[in-house]
């Protein structure tokens, strides 16, 4: 078997795993790009990709802790219960691949190299990108699909509120983020606790970009506490 080349990476706003969606596609507000490697930059390699709303990502699993055993603790059972490994989409596989769903933004092809933006990645920056491929509605969507353990969407997404200091600071830093607040309260309102560990009040600190986020769920409502510069 011939080795695998990544074609390039994705780039998110996740430089931890801490706060990413445990799924691709359910927090639109997630900006990312392809960052293409030569010669899957060049613009015929994406000729007509425009005409598809989504696409599927294949990458690699860099920054897991190798490969798993037969058995995982799904975090959407409280990471209480095993199911076999092939029974769920756990990062930790025989071989750690990732598939991602993910809505095309836009398809730049008028340069010398491809532009590729997407939205709602469920990856960590820099995640190794395999291939891509177009999803198409008649074949990829099946409506009476079962879903097993993930039968239906997560709980429902959480209100957010910020104290004006934290406010104040997401706006400050929007000039290096463009959609900065949208992108916090999107990805807090997802709720990134795991399932065992919510504990009311509890201060948590999700990372985005160069910027720690501080918050913390009162009575089912997140508060954001802080926003600061990392090394700040």
């Amino acid at each position: 078997m011939p080795p695998i080349q990544p074609i390039g990476r994705v780039r998110t706003p996740f430089p931890e795993r801490f706060g990413i969606p445990r799924q691709g596609g359910l927090v639109e507000a997630i900006p990312g790009t392809l960052d293409l490697d030569a010669p899957h930059d060049r613009p015929e390699a994406w000729q007509g990709i425009e005409a598809f709303s989504h696409l599927w990502l294949v990458t690699w699993f860099h920054a897991g802790k190798g490969q798993g055993g037969l058995t995982v603790r799904p975090p959407r059972l409280g990471g209480n219960r095993r199911l076999g490994v092939f029974a769920t989409r756990a990062p930790y596989r025989p071989n750690p691949m990732g598939l991602s769903l993910v809505r095309l933004a836009e398809a730049d092809l008028s340069g010398p190299r491809a532009r590729i933006v997407i939205r709602g990645p469920d990856l960590l920056d820099r995640t190794p990108l395999l291939d891509v491929k177009p999803y198409v509605p008649y074949c990829d969507a099946v409506p009476d699909a079962r879903g097993g353990f993930a039968a239906t969407a997560p709980d429902p997404l959480l209100r957010v509120v910020w104290t004006d200091a934290a406010r104040r600071r997401a706006e400050a830093e929007a000039g290096r983020h463009a959609g900065l607040v949208a992108l916090i309260e999107a990805v807090l309102a997802a709720d990134p606790r795991p399932a065992y560990q919510k504990s009311a009040g509890r201060q948590y600190g999700v990372r985005l970009y160069d910027l720690d986020v501080h918050w913390r769920v009162v009575e089912g409502v997140v508060e954001v506490l802080g926003v600061q510069r990392v090394g700040a």
